[in-house]
């Protein structure tokens, strides 16, 4: 007679893993059914082979939607996995391995949304762990099944759990029709003369499976599906994906800890502590094998007074805290990244599907020696070694086609030879991979067309100038000029001069760094030269009469065709732009505040001012409204405070203004000047208070820091003067 062995599991979890394949090599099946898309029925075989390292996950995707909106679904796998270990067992046991859930081709399908689970349904290792006594469903499990080693099979009773716990409730459609699919895959099983067949699935399944439903009613269940054409493939998978807190709705809260146990199978408490002190040491901390004694000590007393089979993860951090750590927080922190969830990236074998755009990156990967990782990798690059230089546009190209392995960063070097960048894979790459496929075969191809098509779409200057700029960074000199056309096109015709400033500062990186990267700009300095003629020609009618928020904009402007043309060098461009802020300044009467405190500042840095005591002292005087002297102070000092510190005159009068306003006046401005200051570095806004400070705590008769250079003959007649006046005769 036909006999079926339905083994309720965990998604994810060592103990279940280790439990589940004890279980196939005593039961000894004809065929394993694992709940998991039929799709992947066919390239299961990968799975056994030596270039498979997980954790992976199977990808299902819609190649070409008929709607657009590409779908996609991971089913992720860890060798801590039960249904891991049911492939393993089943392709080494030569046995047929097949997956027995819903379709993705039905699963893809745009549904209507059901309503989210409650009750018992959403949680029911909580109710089983809240009827045991426990208020956490996590160890709950974790103390019945995960850290078991030994003893009897734990399947029969979580099936068992499992129909108490269903017992009369119904399942939403779309679980009827998964349920319905598995009890039909196991019936074709068993007509095929498969006599013992194993079936793998989530343990809250157990008693759908077993139920004597008849086929009629699944077919019912089945009958008219939708679907749609799908493509499955084996991805890389991380541990860190396999967090619940990554938002995977089968996540563990400790994958790293999960696996060590599932390997370390011999005394893990003392393997886990060993590995957690070495962690420490490598960040010279002093941690002692006496250390790692008494932590393992502390860590299995605390489990015994908790009544607990093995200590779990809560009894080894507190152990880990208390004595490796010394109570300090931090190094706990270190080793929960490090260890806790042990990020780690899986691998594939050279014969699992792909779309050409994956094969080519990954032959691109091996050429320049940048090798995928899980973890955050720092990686600087010296544009004047070709291989740098190669990896550099490598990584601009797949940011072209919003693949972001690597994200740009400051460079610690300075010069213009320097890129530094944070690498970091993710899973989600494949699906942006596979989605970028459809502009090309090539990393190359794909990322030249991408920008073509960025360039037609664009609806803004900025944002062809943007698109100009990084396809200097990828060099992707085929698709320059189509750009280069759009943005000479979109120049001519735009008089926006907003849009022409908001457009510059791309251009002039572009320019700046385009011989570093060997590539030509001649088409984009002819473009960046009537640019800087057109703003200097537009910018005095187009920023008089502003209200404050189109003020604050031009602001943003301003200051970024004045850093652009400052990293250009160009020495006609710079005189031509300082000439047209020395003509707004000469008529200051229908300039913003903001914006005349801007200019001045500019100037004033450039050397091109020499009176701006006496034009703050004029915009701050007691004839100016607070509001509009407010502005002129933020866009004045909004440049850094350094001339604060530097020019006594310039903090007196800023003191003084603010010393003499109103009460009313004060709480209008304190926004406008908190924001200003607030920008400050630390130490320059301590280093104002301290000479703020000495100039209020200056002793009567001795001078402060401003009076340093008074003519004390000079000043004694003026001095006795305003002693009569003040009833203070000096003595003879």
């Amino acid at each position: 007679m036909s006999q079926v062995e339905v083994f309720g599991i965990r998604h994810h979890g060592p103990g279940s893993a280790r439990a589940l394949r004890g279980a196939l090599e005593d039961f000894k099946p004809d065929a394993v059914l694992i709940e998991g898309p039929p799709e992947a029925d066919a390239i299961v075989e990968l799975a056994g082979e030596a270039g498979m390292v997980p954790p992976v996950a199977l990808l299902a995707y819609s190649p070409a939607p008929a709607d657009g909106d590409r779908r996609a679904a991971f089913w992720p796998f860890a060798e801590f996995s039960p249904e891991w270990q049911a492939i393993r067992y089943g392709l080494s046991a030569g046995v047929p391995v097949r997956f027995c859930d819903l379709p993705a081709a039905n699963q893809l399908v745009a549904a209507e949304e059901e309503p989210p689970e409650e009750g018992i349904r959403l949680d029911p290792l909580g109710w089983l762990a809240k009827a045991a006594g426990y208020d956490d469903a996590e160890r709950w499990w974790d103390d019945v099944v995960e850290h078991r080693h030994d003893g009897p099979s734990p399947f029969p009773a979580i099936g068992e759990a499992m129909a108490e716990l269903r017992g009369g409730l119904e399942p939403p459609p779309r679980e009827a029709q998964r349920e319905a699919h598995m009890r039909r895959t196991v019936r074709r099983a068993l007509k095929e003369g498969l006599d013992r067949v194993a079936v793998v699935c989530g343990a809250w399944h157990v008693p759908a499976l077993r139920a004597r439903v008849p086929a009629a009613h699944d077919d019912r269940t089945l009958r008219g599906l939708p679907k749609t054409k799908v493509a499955i493939t084996w991805v890389p998978w991380t541990h860190g994906r396999l967090a619940g807190r990554s938002g995977y709705g089968a996540g563990v809260r400790s994958p790293g800890w999960y696996h060590h146990l599932f390997t370390a199978r011999d005394r893990p408490i003392e393997r886990w502590l060993t590995a957690a002190a070495r962690v420490l040491r490598e960040e010279d901390l002093h941690v002692s094998s006496a250390h790692v004694i008494e932590a393992v000590r502390l860590a299995e007393a605390l489990a015994a007074l908790r009544g607990r089979p093995l200590a779990g993860l809560d009894e080894v951090t507190e152990a880990t805290r208390a004595v490796l750590c010394e109570g300090a927080d931090l190094p706990v922190r270190l080793i929960q990244d490090r260890m806790v969830v042990g990020e780690r990236l899986g691998a594939v074998p050279e014969r699992t599907p792909m779309v050409p755009l994956q094969r080519d990156l990954q032959a691109e990967q091996r050429r320049l020696r940048l090798r995928p990782s899980a973890l955050d990798k720092e990686q600087d690059l010296d544009l004047r070694k070709p291989t740098d230089l190669e990896r550099s546009r490598l990584l601009h190209r797949l940011r072209l086609l919003d693949v972001n392995w690597g994200v740009p960063s400051e460079s610690r070097s300075k010069g213009t030879f320097r890129e530094t960048w944070t690498l970091a894979w993710r899973p989600e790459f494949d699906v942006e991979l596979i989605e970028a496929g459809a502009w090309g075969t090539t990393v190359r191809g794909a990322s030249t067309a991408r920008a073509k098509a960025a360039a037609e779409d664009a609806t803004a200057l900025a944002d062809l100038t943007a698109v100009a700029e990084r396809c200097l960074l990828a060099d992707l000199g085929e698709a320059l000029p189509a750009v280069m056309r759009a943005l000479a096109d979109r120049a001519a015709v735009d008089a926006d001069v907003a849009h022409l400033m908001a457009a510059m500062p791309a251009l002039v990186r572009a320019l700046r760094y385009g011989d570093v990267r060997g590539t030509s700009t001649g088409p984009l300095r002819t473009v960046l030269d009537g640019l800087v003629v057109r703003v200097c020609v537009g910018l005095p009618p187009a920023i008089t009469g502003l209200d404050d928020d189109a003020a604050r904009e031009f602001l943003g402007h301003v200051d970024a065709v004045h850093g652009a043309l400052s990293l250009l060098a160009d020495g006609g461009h710079i005189e031509r732009w300082r000439r047209t802020l020395e003509g707004l300044l000469g008529r200051p009467d229908t300039l913003h505040g903001l914006i005349e405190g801007r200019l001045t500042r500019l100037l004033l840095d450039a050397g091109r001012l020499h009176d701006v005591p006496d034009r703050m002292a004029r915009a701050v005087s007691v004839g100016a409204a607070p509001d509009r002297a407010a502005a002129w102070v933020e866009g004045f000092l909004a440049g850094g405070g350094l001339v604060l510190m530097h020019d006594e005159a310039l903090l007196r009068l800023v003191d003084e203004w603010i010393s003499g306003l109103p009460a009313d006046s004060f709480t209008d401005v304190l926004p406008l000047l908190r924001r200003t200051f607030g920008a400050y570095p630390a130490a320059e806004r301590r280093a104002i208070g301290e000479r703020l400070r000495r100039r209020g705590a200056a002793p009567a008769g001795r001078a402060g820091p401003a009076e340093e250079d008074v003519d004390a003959a000079r000043a004694a007649p003026a001095a006795a003067t305003a002693l009569r006046i003040l009833g203070w005769e000096r003595p003879s």
